[in-house]
């Protein structure tokens, strides 16, 4: 294994490094419990299953739930998020989301609307990946059954007006889907706004372990969500039906419980910090990423610093990949490249057709690593254009 010095920065992939807390936690479960949750009566059972009860209070404290019954877990964001497109929508119904979202939602729903089995408006951002609320809620018809936002664009890192489109969803019969990957951990969310649907994986800015996530269903559509997956799930055995109730009739299958206990020290830290605290470390290194960018000739900035610490640049006459490529091996810089699964936001920023090199800290960045990743974008700049 490689012990040459990383600057890591594709936080918005996935943190890390994750803490020793999360590492001991999940290490301990495998050594001295290693049971099924839901699957067993006798004491580690019982142990696995206070696990995952811990985790679904510490998750519905933090967005705010009516109750933890309505958060159920899932192996990763783009499961849940399939969770509640699939479970929700029914042939017919019509579906409006922002040109600013990840692939987690737009490839589900191009494949119904490929099926014809759902209309769907797909409303335009602005230069900065930001949809206007007022023209996505115009796009609204009566027979539009959802709308899907991202808390955050991932690859500009632009905060969309969630709390505005819920406000103005209370006047139509819809549902309204939040995709907070980007920010579940690092900006405070609380679903009582008018969220009906949010999902998240807690691998990210919640400093979890990567095969963890949730979704937040509101209790009036506990009934009208149908499961993806059917299958065991350690109650009513006897029964060839899936459970009716929340969370178990979308938990079909063993979950992850190794996981979800580093997820649970992990929330643990997060509560201890706070979320507030996280934040402002993210806008102040979100600050100190795009001044320095900005002042490099030759390197184009997409975006505007705000509350997550996530930058998308171009350099002149070099691929987002060659950039990454280059930064990794001579300076050891970890950066990501490409499209970054968001197959629509590059239209509108005009980052295509090879998308951006995208740069993403999380609360554990350091101020003098986030110089020396700038410093390392300028000398790779200069030495293309040593003007």
């Amino acid at each position: 294994m490689s012990t040459r010095s990383r600057i890591y920065l594709d936080h918005a992939a996935t943190s890390w490094p994750k803490s020793l807390a999360v590492i001991d936690a999940m290490n301990q479960y495998i050594r001295s419990c290693g049971a099924a949750a839901g699957r067993g009566a006798y004491h580690a059972a019982a142990e696995a299953d206070g696990i995952v009860s811990m985790v679904r209070r510490d998750v519905a404290a933090l967005i705010h739930a009516a109750d933890p019954s309505c958060i159920s877990f899932h192996s990763n964001g783009t499961t849940a998020l399939n969770v509640a497109i699939h479970g929700l929508l029914r042939k017919g119904d019509h579906v409006v989301v922002s040109a600013a979202e990840h692939n987690s939602v737009l490839r589900p729903l191009h494949d119904l609307r490929e099926q014809q089995k759902i209309e769907l408006t797909i409303v335009p951002v602005d230069r900065q990946g930001v949809v206007d609320a007022e023209h996505l809620l115009s796009a609204t018809t009566s027979a539009t059954k959802l709308v899907a936002l991202t808390h955050a664009s991932n690859v500009t890192g632009a905060i969309q007006p969630v709390e505005a489109v819920a406000e103005g969803m209370r006047q139509c019969s819809g549902h309204l889907l939040v995709d907070a990957a980007q920010t579940f951990g690092v900006r405070e969310i609380d679903v009582s706004v008018g969220i009906d649907l949010l999902a998240a994986p807690g691998h990210k800015a919640s400093a979890g372990p990567l095969g963890t996530a949730f979704l937040y269903v509101e209790p009036t559509i506990h009934d009208e969500i149908r499961p993806l997956f059917q299958g065991g799930t350690g109650s009513r055995s006897e029964s060839l039906a899936m459970p009716v109730g929340m969370p178990t009739k979308l938990e079909a299958g063993n979950l992850n419980v190794h996981a979800l206990a580093g997820w649970a020290a992990a929330l643990r830290e997060l509560r201890e910090e706070g979320v507030e605290r996280r934040g402002k470390i993210n806008c102040e290194l979100a600050r100190l990423m795009h001044d320095g960018l900005a002042e490099l000739p030759h390197v184009h900035v997409f975006g505007k610093p705000g509350a997550l610490a996530t930058a998308s640049i171009l350099i002149d006459d070099l691929a987002p990949g060659d950039a990454a490529a280059i930064l990794d091996a001579e300076f050891g810089v970890e950066t990501r490249a490409g499209w970054h699964c968001a197959a629509l936001i590059h239209g509108y920023l005009g980052s295509e057709p090879q998308g951006t090199l995208r740069i993403s800290a999380g609360h554990t960045t350091t101020a003098e690593e986030i110089a020396n990743a700038v410093a390392a974008v300028g000398q790779v700049a200069r030495t293309l254009h040593p003007d």
